[in-house]
């Protein structure tokens, strides 16, 4: 996909809010082909940053609650 997108799982590592919506915001910079919307595009691109940021979210918490504890992966 982006080589700029952190993998944001790695093991057991928890990350941060910000690490997920940074991640979110490189996602929707390559699906949108901005770097920075215009103001016309702002809110769009902003609403799209968002919804994939809870997406992210609630995935890793749900992969994290479904490993058991001997699997790193």
């Amino acid at each position: 996909m982006c080589r700029s997108i952190k993998r944001l799982r790695e093991g057991a590592t928890v990350v941060t809010d910000e690490e997920i919506r940074e991640a979110a915001v490189q996602f929707v910079r390559k699906v949108s082909g901005f770097r920075e919307p215009s103001q016309r595009h702002a809110e769009a691109f902003e609403a799209a940053v968002d919804e994939i940021a809870d997406s992210s979210r609630r995935l890793l918490d749900s992969v994290t609650a479904t490993l058991s504890p001997r699997s790193p992966r």
